[in-house]
């Protein structure tokens, strides 16, 4: 099939984001004519839909009644958006021209499920951004990375990746995807309510036989932490608890309960480590993670018999131990 800028909804979720829409919108008005484009509303207390309706008459509003969080936000959105492509596009991301027809062009393999491009860092322009970057990879243990950051290490851009090329996982701060697959697997997880959900959709878009890509002749500039700042100790809870529910979720067989035993325990030595650093919030933070990851094993485990899963050859790698005991911080 062949598909158009016509056939792409542009979907941005909002939340008290007026500045940001300000920014960013426009370089996404500019730069996709054919598109449609939609603003979804978590139920916003700021005049950001007053400043839409009036700046931006032809850009859609789909008003939520409270804020669901990113997953539920879009899960709600998405719903009432009929498109044969969506791009999860976040507020805080300036897109650039010509950034669109790479993408459309490589959605015409029929087992491509969803792409994001290159996500270069807005504030240094020379440096890949932290979510997303080069694309996004998985260990054995479950560990997201991308290609240009492991962990905190962020590699300049130095055209190392501009090319196509399949990943594990495509970035929630921008990701085109075709909707037919998108609600075959349900769409993303609302309760994740934010962070990693991304991860968890393209894992199980994966275990159905769908492949994710990378493009890197199509770039965005992505701000990062606009609606919560990387050292947040809520974002240390969501990440810890949210891959705990990822690999509960969509690692077969007994490989799912090994994994996860050997991640608590990884994550009982990081809890220590934020003690020893003064972290204590940090170290509190895991604690509720695995506290809310127990309490919601009745839904996990339902989840989990519903899911399709495929043998996926993981990366064989451990990024905790190349990391932090190796000491390579390149991938």
């Amino acid at each position: 099939m062949k598909y158009t800028s016509n056939s792409l909804a542009i979907v941005i979720l909002n939340w008290n984001g007026k500045p940001l829409l300000e920014q960013f919108l426009p370089s996404v008005v500019l730069h996709s004519e054919e598109a449609n484009i939609y603003v979804i509303d978590n139920a916003s207390t700021d005049d950001s839909i007053t400043w839409l309706e009036k700046q931006y008459p032809k850009v859609s509003i789909i008003s939520l009644s409270k804020n669901l969080g990113y997953a539920g936000g879009y899960q709600k959105g998405l719903a009432q958006i009929k498109a044969p492509l969506y791009c999860l596009l976040n507020s805080d991301v300036k897109v650039t021209k010509d950034w669109l027809p790479p993408i459309l062009s490589l959605f015409k393999t029929e087992t491509i499920s969803a792409i994001q491009p290159k996500i270069l860092d807005f504030k240094d322009p020379t440096c890949f951004e932290y979510a997303g970057a080069g694309g996004g990879l998985l260990d054995s243990l479950g560990y997201p990375y991308c290609r240009g950051r492991v962990f905190d290490t962020i590699d300049k851009d130095n055209g190392q990746y501009n090319d196509i090329v399949e990943i594990f996982w495509a970035s929630g701060a921008c990701l085109f995807i075709k909707s037919e697959h998108y609600w075959e697997v349900g769409g993303l997880d609302s309760d994740y309510f934010a962070h990693q959900e991304e991860i968890d959709l393209c894992w199980r878009l994966k275990n159905k036989g769908q492949k994710i890509y990378y493009c890197g002749v199509s770039t965005v500039y992505h701000v990062g932490g606009a609606s919560l700042n990387y050292v947040s100790p809520q974002k240390t809870f969501l990440n810890f608890r949210n891959s705990l529910f990822s690999i509960l979720k969509n690692k077969k067989g007994f490989n799912a309960y090994s994994t996860l035993f050997t991640r608590m325990v990884l994550d009982g030595l990081a809890g220590i480590q934020f003690l020893l650093q003064g972290k204590q919030k940090h170290f509190l933070a895991i604690i509720k993670a695995h506290l809310s990851f127990y309490t919601h094993l009745p839904i996990l485990i339902k989840k989990r018999g519903k899911i399709t899963r495929k043998l996926i050859k993981y990366d064989s790698k451990s990024i905790v131990w190349d990391y932090f005991v190796l000491k390579k911080h390149k991938n």
